[in-house]
């Protein structure tokens, strides 16, 4: 993911976007399918890109003038930084294959089917 927070919320909404455009593209073509689990996931994607964006614009919750050095103050909030965001991805990760597997669910068999068939043809 991003190095920086604008690249990294941009990202989340792009992936968030891209996999409701799934949803609303797979209850319009894909014969047998839920409208309502779809919708459900939709909702859930919402939520999970407005969660996630919060969590992007978290701030170091000290000052410089804690710190004896100013490169004690630097290394201190790169790490900060660094261990909230890996935390923030892993979690995101998580939740997206979760959301990624309840679209797969929603598929009826004749789909999944016929997309099997469609992998073995290439």
């Amino acid at each position: 993911m991003a190095s920086n927070k604008r690249l990294l919320k941009k990202e989340i909404r792009n992936i968030c976007g891209a996999l409701a455009g799934e949803c609303v593209i797979a209850k319009i073509t894909v014969p047998g399918i839920n409208p309502e689990t779809l919708n459900k996931i939709i909702y859930e994607l919402a939520e999970l890109q407005e969660n996630a964006l919060k969590c992007v614009s978290v701030e170091f919750p000290q000052s410089p003038k804690s710190f004896a050095t100013a490169k004690e103050y630097h290394d201190a909030r790169t790490k900060y930084f660094k261990a909230a965001f890996s935390s923030l991805k892993k979690e995101f990760n998580t939740h997206v294959e979760a959301i990624v597997k309840e679209m797969n669910d929603a598929l009826p068999q004749e789909q999944k089917d016929a997309n099997k068939q469609a992998l073995a043809n290439k």
